[in-house]
Parts: C-alpha cells; sequence; structure tokens
C-alpha cells in the first residue's frame, strides 16, 4: 500500500515524500515492517474458508427462496402484485460477480465463480416462469430488461478485455460487481411501498429477504479475511438492507396479526 505525503522542508520547499509499505509472509504469518505479528494466516484461512462455506449454502438457501412464491404464480396462473426486477437484478448481479471471479479478472476466487453460476441458472429460470405467467405489458417489459441484461454483459466483457493493466481491469469490474452486488441487495426495497400501503406483507418474501441477509453476512466475513474490498463492501451494505427488510417484515407482519385478532363486530352497549 502507497502514501504519499506532501510535507514543507526548512527553506520553503515543498518535496514528496512515497512511503512503502509492505506486508511480507514469513512461517506461515503475516508481519509489518517493524517485524510485529500482524494477523496470523492459519486464522484468516480457517476464517475464509468457514465464512466460504457458509456463504455458498445460504447463497443457495436464497437461489430456492423464491419457490413457494412461483408456486403460487403457477397455482394462479398469475404474478399478481409480486415483482419481477428482483430477479433481473439477482441474474445481471450473477453474471457481472461470475465475470470478476475469474481468473482473467482475479486470483483466488473460484468459489465466487461456482456460486455466481449456479445463481445465474436459478435466476434465468425464474424469470422464463415469470414472463410465462405475466400479463402483455410486463412480459414485454421483462423481456426487454432480460436482453439488456445480457448487451451489458458482453459490453462488460469485451470492455474489460480490452484493458491491457490487469490491475486496472480487476478494478473496473470490481467497482461494476460492486455496483450490481448493491443494487441486488435493494431490489426487493421496490416492493417496500406495497407493504406500508396495504400494510400486509404477502407480498415481500421473508425466506428471500432471510437468506439475503445471511448470505450477505457470511461474504462480508469471507470478503474481509480475504481482504477483498469488492465483496465486502457491497455485501456490507447489503447486510444492513438485510436488516432493514427483515425488521419491516416483523413489524407489519405482528401488525396484521394484532388486526385479526379484533373482532370483525364491535359489541354497543
Amino acid at each position: 500500500m502507497s502514501l504519499i505525503v506532501c510535507c514543507k522542508s526548512l527553506t520553503g520547499n515543498r518535496i514528496l515524500l512515497k512511503v512503502e509499505e509492505k506486508l511480507d509472509t514469513v512461517a506461515g504469518n503475516a508481519y509489518n515492517l517493524k517485524g510485529e505479528e500482524f494477523i496470523p494466516q492459519s486464522f484468516t484461512s480457517l476464517g475464509k474458508c468457514l465464512t466460504s462455506l457458509l456463504g455458498n449454502i445460504f447463497a443457495f438457501g436464497l437461489f430456492v427462496s423464491p419457490i413457494p412464491t412461483f408456486r403460487r404464480i403457477i397455482r394462479n396462473r398469475s404474478t399478481e402484485q409480486f415483482s419481477g426486477l428482483p430477479y433481473i437484478y439477482a441474474l445481471l448481479n450473477c453474471l457481472i460477480c461470475t465475470w470478476y471471479g475469474s481468473p482473467l479478472i482475479s486470483n483466488d476466487n473460484l468459489l465466487v465463480v461456482t456460486v455466481n453460476s449456479i445463481g445465474a441458472v436459478f435466476q434465468i429460470s425464474y424469470i422464463i416462469l415469470f414472463i410465462i405467467y405475466a400479463n402483455r405489458d410486463t412480459k414485454i417489459r421483462m423481456l426487454g430488461l432480460l436482453l439488456a441484461v445480457f448487451g451489458l454483459l458482453v459490453i462488460i466483457v469485451a470492455g474489460s478485455l480490452q484493458i491491457v493493466d490487469t490491475e486496472v481491469r480487476w478494478i473496473v469490474v470490481g467497482v461494476l460487481s460492486g455496483a450490481s452486488l448493491i443494487s441486488m441487495f435493494a431490489s426487493p426495497l421496490f416492493i417496500i411501498n406495497l407493504v406500508i400501503r396495504t400494510k400486509s406483507v404477502e407480498y415481500m418474501p421473508f425466506y428471500l429477504s432471510l437468506s439475503s441477509f445471511l448470505m450477505s453476512t457470511s461474504f462480508l466475513l469471507y470478503g474481509i479475511f480475504n481482504f477483498d474490498a469488492f465483496i465486502y463492501v457491497p455485501n456490507g451494505i447489503g447486510t444492513i438492507l438485510g436488516i432493514v427488510q427483515l425488521v419491516l417484515y416483523f413489524y407489519y407482519k405482528r401488525k396484521s396479526v394484532e388486526d385479526s385478532r379484533e373482532p370483525l363486530i364491535r359489541p354497543h352497549a
């Protein structure tokens, strides 16, 4: 990590001092320039392995969580007031993150590739089902968004391959993957207006919100252990958004239960 320090000499001239701080690995541990132990490598490896395992488990839970919703859609042969945007954003995120985790962009992120590849298959399946049972206007809009996602992916892949400097390429794709990840976590918030207006969580799937929170928390820790800001920053935001969704869910769920306990006919003395 480089730090440019600008200071003023006694003669009034300004000079630039470039201070290089490097971390060296010695005998399995990370040390700073003073030779003091920084972070035990065995601890980071264990933490990375554990959080990646949990992240993949919770990610799979996130991918299968819409199944009850789509059972209802298929049974009623209608998408009702469910939104298809979360699946569009999730597909875009899975595709970009798969590209980010590939060896052409970043190193030691194989698990990012595998989990997002599986996720992309799930999201495409959900989007196809959503389009089948949606009304005509929604079908056209969803088809347009689906084509836009694949078009954007082609642009990102082709554009990033034109960048010769691998570090710059990593930064560019990392920023894009972080932005897509944040949009995926924020997409269920579109339904919040409906939840507040109807005072009902009927169209806010609980398991989708819970799985999103658990997965983002796991990958937040994974990114920290892997020293990858493009993973832990967006997942940190996702953790916060997941908490917001769960708080809203339990608040309106409790209110709906309390309202249902009120007598339908009030006796008048």
